[in-house]
């Protein structure tokens, strides 16, 4: 008999699955897995749409590596936050857009599986200052 998987093995099968997706350049395989209403920040602030996000291929974009590292699964019932980190090698025409950034994916699950709702890149980099005090 097989015993189902917990909603952090479902979610972290997503996230796998989409940098896969990822690295393999291939926005059909991405679109099965955005939600309808997906919405990505990419390392820079700029926001895509879900169509946006998947045309990211025909414009230029190519991932040669894409992996997430040490990703932590907070579960919230039909929905999940996943923070990690990306690595990626990674240009957009001329441009080397490689690094590793902090990954915020929301999760969601809307019927029988788990779906990307929303992905935020931001850099990786000591904050310029002391770390702000405890409360």
């Amino acid at each position: 008999m097989e015993v189902a998987m917990s909603a952090a093995q479902d979610v972290l099968d997503l996230v796998n699955r989409w940098a896969a997706a990822e690295e393999a350049n291939d926005p059909a395989l991405l679109a099965s897995l955005l939600a309808d209403d997906f919405v990505g920040v990419g390392p820079l602030g700029f926001v895509l749409t879900r169509e946006q996000w998947l045309a990211r291929f025909g414009n230029g974009l190519v991932n040669s590596a894409f992996k997430v590292e040490d990703p932590q699964v907070h579960e919230h019932g039909a929905a999940a936050v996943v923070v990690g980190v990306d690595a990626q090698e990674t240009s957009f025409g001329e441009w080397d857009n490689s690094g590793r950034f902090r990954l915020t994916l929301a999760a969601v699950r809307p019927a029988d599986r788990w779906l990307v709702a929303s992905v935020h890149l931001g850099p990786l980099q000591a904050p310029a200052g002391p770390p702000p005090a405890a409360e």
